[in-house]
């Protein structure tokens, strides 16, 4: 076998875009022939999955597994609603998923870095993003681990997730009080649990800002500190999940709902795709492109 170098292995990383891993093995395959071992990546398809990490990937997935009384919201992107919609990649999501609450990683790095039966899950997603013809990512998860029970909602197919971790005996009753919860936390998407999470520091910055816009309308010192009391309450009404109204019934607060036999912990809910920035092209544009490049 050719020796070859770990400068060797970053030089095919660099040429291919492939994994450090995969270029390694490429070369052992190809007894150290650069050339060799770029054939070979493309032959296995890691070559052409490199090739579409210059994509942006703003489709694809939210997606939530429980098992037992542990539970993942998780986010995976692809390049089109279509192929998220596809059966192999939601039977990906869902291995990306179980793989997650085995392993219990600390970040998206660590996820992707796992064994995942003889092979990286990195790997795993280049060998699928080879299959199915776009780029795939893991974007981010959150795992809970419950004393009490978790219950997840999925929004219309995995456009938006919700997460959120109880304490009380699980029941028919408690589960149903829970998926009203869910349901209420995906339509009013709150920022914080309860009042006591919100810093002072954002509390002071908010009353600064209320109280000039109160003084601006030419509201005397007194009045407006009171008016800003009443705002700031109103800020804690709209940003507290356990202090917002009841989406179903606004006589009664979340925290009203759920009474003394059930308490949220912590919650967590996704959007899919926010905050990723879409590359919009025009498709004739797209498709001259491609005729093009099938003349050279």
């Amino acid at each position: 076998m050719a020796a070859f170098t770990a400068k060797d292995v970053m030089a095919l990383r660099e040429k291919t875009g492939a994994g450090m891993m995969d270029c390694k093995k490429a070369l052992i395959d190809a007894d150290g022939d650069m050339e060799k071992a770029g054939d070979l990546l493309r032959e296995r398809g890691i070559a052409k999955a490199a090739k579409r990490a210059a994509k942006v990937a703003a489709e694809g997935l939210v997606y939530t597994l429980v098992e037992g009384r542990k539970g993942v919201l998780l986010e995976v992107n692809c390049e089109s609603d279509f192929v998220a919609k596809g059966d192999k990649f939601k039977e990906l999501v869902n291995d990306i998923a179980k793989q997650i609450l085995k392993v219990m990683p600390a970040d998206v790095d660590a996820l992707l870095a796992s064994d995942m039966g003889g092979k990286t899950v990195d790997t795993f997603i280049q060998e699928a993003t080879a299959i199915i013809g776009e780029k795939i990512s893991v974007r981010r998860f959150t795992v809970y681990e419950s004393k009490g029970f978790i219950e997840t909602y999925i929004h219309m197919g995995g456009t938006m997730g919700v997460m959120l971790d109880f304490d009380g005996a699980d029941s028919a009753e408690t589960r149903e009080t829970a998926h009203n919860v869910a349901l209420h936390t995906a339509f009013s998407k709150p920022a914080y649990l309860s009042a006591d999470q919100v810093s002072a520091d954002t509390i002071e910055k908010e009353k600064a800002i209320l109280t000039q816009e109160v003084m601006n309308e030419g509201k005397p010192q007194q009045i407006a500190e009171k008016i800003v009391m009443g705002k700031i309450k109103k800020y804690y009404e709209e940003n507290c999940l356990l202090d917002q109204k009841f989406v179903k019934d606004e006589k009664i607060t979340i925290a009203q709902l759920m009474g003394k036999n059930l308490k949220l912990n912590r919650f967590c809910f996704y959007v899919m795709g926010q905050g990723i920035e879409k590359k919009s092209e025009d498709l004739q544009e797209e498709v001259n492109k491609q005729v093009e490049a099938m003349k050279k």
